[in-house]
């Protein structure tokens, strides 16, 4: 009996990968001494290389790895060996999702250095308590260097990256680009004689400013025209008062500073001024939260409105063309506070997501300390698109370029360099479907299905009922864990986190629709924020999440 074994490979970075003998064809000829070990047993190495090179084992968006989960699927493996088991993974959700793929495809599993198999119960406990420690590791690790990266920050110092316009980094220090630093101080001027960013951009490219370029001579980046964005960002920077700022503090720094005090402040106070008043009933000229963002699949805009019915106010984004002709049957007319905290939901539930927004950059050339410096990024972007204010509307209209809605379809546009400056013109596509239901006089914007003959999956939804389910382990299985301990670490307000708590009880059936995205169409996050309780019976919770109706039970 043949037994074909696949080998797997893996190193995090990719120092060393270049010469004729590194680290992947050490483990590889570790794990073929061995396959020739066993040749008694009938194992037979398969030719074809699974190596990832570069890639960190805490992700499961690996080229080599997908190629064997699939030549798995293709029946063309029986039995995988590595060299070590963190070379598979570092995650324990991940293995268990892998493990499950071997065993629907019969396929074993087998450590060179730590002699473990998956063919028997003992096996696979031990493993599960390595990659336990593994991940536990992984984390402490990271948790170190947050660590460190706040305390150098409290001590003003620059923590790597990329350094902003008017600034060079030399020995792992801001240093001050006089050529660049009169650009900045002509911005800051531009923007108090201009008194608008929208005119500020206009005089900026009148004058030809561009971004900072980096890199060499015939191979470079920026150099671009600044966006608004950009200029925003740029506005109100602390880094050009001799600042450096962490977790919503600043905190004096070691450079010198480019922009005085009172030029500062005044800035601020016009950018401050320009912003939107917070939004009540009774606000009815305010500024509404996608303008100059939205636009239909024919590239027509989507302009604010609104209509009086029996004393109330409901605000719309309607195509433009309906203005000129309101019977346009083709025209779209939106509720604008469901589209627009459809659009907050989906951006915030992207960047809360690690795993989704590293697939739509490239994270390889990052250095750890960039790496966790851009999480902290994320994370406070995401508590300031949580609370309705100046600062949300400014890092949504920083973040996203365009917004456009098509039949089924808001397709949502990033720009990833408002993330990190080195992903310069680098966009990404944010695709939620939808439809629309009338509810009396309003229309609501139901997330996760266009079609009753299809299933879209709600993202969200799902990513909702998984973080539920980790909640409870966490709380059930390790020690410490509290409902303030779980929403400090998914940065959401403790009242959440108890209301979504229950989702880790639903019933087998409900969790599979949501998974297939069969659940009714309107069953979303924003729905579930609605609802009562989560009852514990299961029949109850079909009712109350609208699987069956009253007249079904």
């Amino acid at each position: 009996m043949n037994v074909r074994c696949a080998i797997y490979t893996r190193k995090s970075t990719e120092e060393g990968l270049e010469q004729d003998f590194n680290s992947l064809d050490a483990q590889r000829e570790a794990c073929e001494a061995f396959i020739k070990s066993q040749k008694g047993l009938g194992w037979k190495v398969v030719r074809k290389r699974y190596d990832d090179g570069g890639i960190s084992g805490g992700t499961m968006d690996r080229p080599a790895l997908q190629g064997l989960l699939a030549d798995i699927e293709a029946g063309q493996v029986d039995l995988v060996v590595v060299y070590k088991v963190d070379r598979l993974t570092r995650s324990l959700m991940d293995f268990a999702k892998i493990i499950e793929t071997f065993d629907e495809k019969e396929v074993s599993f087998v450590s060179v250095t730590q002699q473990f198999n998956t063919a028997n119960s003992m096996g696979r406990l031990t493993l599960n308590v390595l990659l336990s420690f593994a991940q536990f590791e992984r984390e402490v690790t990271a948790e170190r260097i947050r660590d460190k990266i706040a305390a150098s920050k409290k001590k003003g110092m620059w923590m790597g990256g990329l350094p902003p316009l008017g600034y060079d980094a030399v020995d792992k220090k801001l240093v001050v680009n006089q050529g660049e630093a009169e650009i900045v101080r002509s911005l800051f001027n531009l923007y108090l004689d201009c008194g608008s960013i929208r005119d500020m951009k206009a005089a900026t490219d009148k004058r030809g400013y561009v971004t900072k370029r980096r890199g060499a001579a015939t191979k470079y980046t920026g150099g671009k025209p600044f966006t608004r964005g950009h200029l925003a960002q740029l506005l109100r920077n602390p880094i050009y008062i001799g600042k450096v700022a962490h977790r919503g503090e600043v905190f004096d720094g070691q450079h010198e500073a480019i922009i005085d005090l009172n030029t500062w402040e005044a800035v601020q106070q016009g950018l401050d001024g320009k912003a939107p008043n917070r939004r009540s009933a009774n606000n009815k000229d305010q500024e509404c939260l996608l303008t100059g963002l939205l636009f239909d699949e024919t590239g027509d805009r989507l302009t604010p409105t609104y209509a009086n019915k029996k004393g109330r106010r409901y605000h719309y984004y309607i195509s433009s063309r309906l203005v000129s002709d309101p019977n346009d049957a083709n025209g779209w007319r939106l509720p604008a506070g469901e589209l627009e905290t459809t659009i907050l939901s989906a951006v915030t539930e992207f960047l809360r997501d690690q795993s989704r927004w590293a697939r739509a950059v490239d994270l390889s050339g990052l250095q750890a300390e960039a790496f966790y410096g851009l999480l902290e990024r994320i994370e406070q972007m995401v508590r300031l698109m949580e609370v309705e204010s100046a600062d949300r509307v400014e890092v949504l209209s920083n973040l996203v370029e365009r917004v456009t809605v098509a039949q089924g379809t808001i397709i949502i546009r990033l720009r990833i360099e408002a993330l990190c400056p080195c992903w310069e013109g680098k966009v990404h596509d944010l695709e939620v479907p939808f439809q629309t239901k009338r509810r009396g006089v309003e229309s609501k914007i139901i997330i996760g299905g266009v079609d009753a003959l299809q299933a879209y999956p709600d993202e969200t939804l799902i990513s909702v009922v998984q973080r539920s389910a980790e909640w409870w382990r966490l709380m059930t299985e390790e020690e410490g864990w509290t409902i303030e301990k779980l929403s400090e670490r998914a940065s959401i307000p403790s009242c959440e986190v108890t209301r979504f708590l229950p989702l880790a009880f639903l019933a087998p059936d409900l969790v599979e629709a949501i998974l297939q995205g069969t659940q009714p169409i309107d069953l979303n996050v924003e729905r579930l924020k609605k609802l009562g309780p989560i009852p514990a019976d299961w029949a109850a919770q079909k009712r109350l999440l609208g699987f069956e109706t009253p007249s079904n039970t």
